[in-house]
């Protein structure tokens, strides 16, 4: 038996809450672990696991088992960072975790600048979805935070904030004018995430040195639905572009196309929600100097504050 890799398995299996949870985040086929757990059980000659049909729960000895378990790992994974951190070139291979269209509009522009500075770092970047908590299954997660709290036990450092915006193509402005106050957003054919508080109210922000009560303007949309709802905001961006409405889109997805004149920002002096970007680490003794390269590269490249830099445009 691999005791390492059925340790491995075994807190996986607990962090996802089953086996084929486990399957699944480590790549392996379901009966490879259940056939590691059973081998982990028959070396300690106890159980570690109540099973049933529906759920998972740990014996009392598989929780104290568990605590030496996760220690032993972290230890370990220290140990080959601190390997890692003895040679001064950082290299090998970096695995981050990323919302999508951070990844298509700002990440991938930087990364050949990114490979002339450190070569021999290689990038497994995966883009499920929408991050809003870390992964310790990476070395690195870039984080999207709207006004939710941070989640998790993990090393964070900020990268900047980016507002959703309004923008429309200029042809639709050219057909259906554009809006000069709130007020007259009403009536306008909306491209908006799939939220339903987004739906029905929309609070936009002056843009102020210091935001006062009077800089903020509450306006409740028609009950109709919007013309287009989705979670994906690519879509909302390429329906943007094509003349279908006015979008709610993160600054760092509109830039390049307000840059282009593609798209025409609306009411230049409000914004929306504001999202805060981190990159974020996994709790660690000693961080592989690959590690800490891309994240000091990141913050270099984005600023590193809690502001907009994506509004200059």
């Amino acid at each position: 038996m691999d005791q390492l890799r059925a340790l491995r398995v075994y807190t996986k299996v607990i962090a996802e809450g089953s086996f084929a949870g486990a399957a699944r985040v480590l790549d392996l086929a379901p009966a490879v672990v259940t056939r590691a757990i059973a081998d982990l059980e028959k070396h300690v000659g106890a159980r570690l696991l109540n099973r049933s049909s529906r759920s998972l729960a740990l014996t009392e000895i598989g929780e104290a088992y568990l605590k030496r378990a996760t220690q032993i790992l972290a230890e370990l994974d220290d140990a080959d960072a601190l390997a890692g951190a003895a040679s001064n070139t950082p290299k090998g291979t970096l695995r981050v975790l990323c919302p999508p269209a951070f990844a298509v509009h700002q990440l991938a522009k930087h990364l050949p600048r990114f490979h002339q500075l450190y070569p021999q770092i290689y990038l497994e970047v995966a883009t499920p979805g929408p991050v809003d908590a870390a992964d310790d299954n990476f070395d690195v997660s870039i984080l999207s935070i709207g006004q939710q709290p941070l989640q998790g036990d993990f090393v964070v450092r900020p990268l900047a904030c980016s507002s959703f915006i309004i923008c429309a193509a200029p042809d639709y402005l050219a057909r259906k004018g554009c809006p000069r106050e709130p007020q007259e957003l009403a009536g306008h054919q909306g491209l908006l995430p799939a939220v339903s508080a987004v739906r029905r109210e929309l609070t936009l922000y002056r843009q102020t040195p210091i935001l006062t009560p009077d800089a903020v303007n509450t306006v409740t949309l028609p009950l109709e639905p919007a013309v287009l709802s989705t979670t994906q905001i690519e879509l909302i961006l390429a329906a943007a572009l094509a003349g279908l409405g006015l979008a709610g889109l993160p600054s760092f997805v509109a830039e390049q196309a307000l840059r282009d004149g593609r798209l025409q920002r609306v009411l230049p002096e409000w914004r929306g929600t504001t999202l805060t970007l981190y990159a974020a680490m996994p709790t660690r003794k000693q961080v592989p100097v690959r590690t800490r390269a891309f994240v000091d590269f990141l913050v270099s490249t984005f600023g590193g504050q809690e502001a907009d830099p994506w509004l200059t445009v």
